[in-house]
């Protein structure tokens, strides 16, 4: 084997085992990790409060002062 050969070989296993590894670590992120939640976030218009609620909730109530508010919408 020439060396050009061996090294192309050589940077290609590395290469390769590093894509592995990455996607390794990252079905083991999405398997163990928080999944995204799908409550709404709601903003209070009173103090300020930033909180979330189910997602079926139209208005929700502020936990710190009690003021009604519509969700935020991004």
């Amino acid at each position: 084997m020439s060396a050009s050969t061996l090294i192309v070989f050589y940077v290609s296993a590395l290469l390769g085992a590093l894509c592995v590894l990455g996607i390794y670590s990252e079905m083991r992120r999405r398997r163990f990790g928080p999944s995204h939640l799908q409550d709404r976030i709601f903003r209070c218009r009173n103090c300020g409060s930033i909180y979330t609620d189910d997602p079926d909730v139209d208005r929700s109530r502020c936990a710190q002062c009690g003021k009604m508010n519509e969700p935020i919408e991004f």
